[in-house]
């Protein structure tokens, strides 16, 4: 269990997508210290040094992208900054959820505070006032190609600073103009650079990123849950669970998901009861769970490590180190996270497709005592065939999503900025597939509680049996047909709430039995 601070210091903290979470849900408490703001303040005089000197810098005193070779002068530098934020909020769609733009708030003023990029103390704190009172502003989920950052979504998120665009107060979305006189607040003048600080930056790819993280960890843990009930259900054999079948292809993945069901299922009578029957072995969906969750386990592992190091990073630009020295690189480019985002997709399909093959299995009718399509009266019942196909469809639609948004890149900014990274779009899909196979486990749950049934009188293992009987306390054995969804989004509300989970820990921690693994620190902690 991940344990989050009551505070956390912006710009010198180190920042996880759990305590990104926990500041966003109003858990953790985030502040700038006296050293934050010492930081914030220099580099703010030094940017204003540059601007008020002949020196040439970009983003200052210059224009931007192919206008970068256009000097301003000091009286137009406001302007600029005003029209840049106006000019680049291009977005398109639906607006994105209020966690997202709150967490896109949270991992910006993160960034700032490190004081490298010459944004004033009165802007990061109008920010910072955002997050606290829950004021979110509208940001459209199109548009970015997160190449010189993610422009358009920043842009639109920063627009109310200015007074412009729209809020979402107490659950609706107004002009930012009407907010900011309904509670007597001005609009920021910004001075120079800011505009280019504040939109400059990969805080949409990483926002979408930490949900990633969070989600794609629940949906594996249910994963190993919903198979661990198949191995019951199915009457399968833990042989393929073994850990030294398992230490001599040393996969931390494979290992921890070998063992953890594992201690799921020890003392399980089903299990043993057919301890020596005569099947050789299962299908690759039971028998290959330690190296199919593993593997997936293995690239959140990746994305993980890489959304630390991102949401820890100075990501606009040009970076400001003091008033003689400014680099203009391209910390702005979303590549870094694109690829992990896109391996994370893939990886969170897989555990959609076998949590379905596992789904058909249990259909089949070929498990002693489990009848065709989990129910004894068929016929006039089609039984749980249909949620199959439901299953189906949402694993199909991941394998279409998994085309990596990575792979592609269109030429922007009259060909400055010629390499992009799509990482934003790679961010929308993995979000999305992995809420798919949040249905997908949940529909897998649903079967397996049903296929279990059929064992009684044998038990299960004291864990796998208070995690079935709080599927029956929600959800009741089916005899005959219903309304199936109705059941399916029963479970799949387990999943999403992490109730399995939660019965799993409560139960082992009853009986004194231990579900942790050697390799638990690392994956039950983001």
């Amino acid at each position: 269990m991940t344990h989050f601070p009551s505070k956390f210091h912006y710009g010198e903290d180190h920042l996880t997508a759990g305590i990104a979470l926990s500041i966003a849900r109003g858990i953790t408490k985030g502040l700038l210290s006296e050293a934050a703001r010492n930081a914030i303040r220099k580099s703010a005089n030094d940017v204003k040094i540059i601007a008020d000197g002949d020196r040439a810098v970009y983003g200052i005193n210059t224009g931007f992208g192919p206008l970068c070779t256009t000097q301003i002068s000091k009286d137009e530098t406001s302007t600029l900054q005003k029209n840049l934020l106006m000019s680049h909020a291009v977005g398109l769609g639906d607006p994105i959820r209020d966690e997202l733009a709150k967490l896109m708030m949270i991992l910006k003023v993160h960034a700032l505070a490190k004081g490298f990029s010459g944004v004033q103390e009165e802007t990061i704190d109008r920010i910072i006032f955002h997050i606290d009172h829950n004021v979110i502003p509208m940001v459209p989920e199109q548009g970015s190609v997160g190449a010189s950052g993610d422009l358009a979504p920043l842009s639109h998120l920063f627009l109310p600073l200015i007074g412009l665009g729209k809020v979402k107060v107490d659950g609706d979305f107004i002009r930012t103009h009407e907010w900011l006189k309904k509670e007597g607040i001005q609009p920021i003048e910004l001075g120079a650079k800011e505009g280019l600080g504040l939109i400059n930056g990969t805080q949409f790819i990483a926002a979408h990123a930490v949900k990633v993280v969070e989600q794609l960890q629940n949906v594996m843990i249910h994963a190993d849950i919903s198979g661990a009930l198949m191995v019951e259900g199915l009457l399968a054999s833990v042989k393929p669970f073994a850990p030294e079948l398992h230490n001599v292809r040393a996969y931390k993945g494979s290992r921890h998901v070998a063992a953890f069901i594992s201690n799921l299922l020890s003392g399980s009578e089903v299990v043993h009861s057919h301890a020596n029957c005569a099947r050789v072995q299962d299908p690759y969906s039971l028998r290959c769970m330690p190296q199919v969750h593993g593997a997936s386990r293995n690239a959140w592992l990746h994305v993980k490590e890489m959304l630390e190091v991102e949401i820890n990073s100075v990501t606009d630009n040009p970076i400001v180190f003091s008033s003689e020295h400014t680099i203009s690189g391209g910390n702005f480019h979303g590549q870094p996270m694109a690829l992990p985002l896109d391996y994370a997709c893939l990886a969170a399909s897989e555990i959609g497709n076998i949590s379905d093959r596992r789904i058909y299995l249990s259909l089949e009718g070929d498990t002693p005592g489990v009848p065709k399509l989990l129910l004894k009266e068929t016929g006039t019942n089609s039984g749980f065939m249909i949620p199959q196909y439901t299953t189906a469809a949402l694993a199909s639609e991941n394998k279409g999503l998994c085309f990596p948004a990575s792979a592609d890149s269109i030429p922007t900014s009259l060909g400055q900025e010629d390499h992009v990274s799509m990482g934003s779009i790679g961010g929308r899909k993995a979000l999305r597939v992995v809420e798919n196979v949040e249905k997908i486990i949940g529909v897998e749950t649903f079967c397996a509680a049903q296929a279990v049934d059929f064992h009684r009188p044998l038990k299960s293992s004291k864990i796998m049996s208070a995690i079935h009987e709080h599927i029956r306390s929600k959800i009741a054995h089916i005899t005959e047909d219903g309304v199936m969804n109705e059941y399916m989004e029963t479970a799949i509300e387990m999943v999403k709430n992490k109730d399995l989970v939660t019965v799993a820990r409560s139960a082992a921690e009853k009986q004194g039995i231990t579900l942790t693994t050697e390799f638990s620190a690392e994956f039950d902690q983001f």
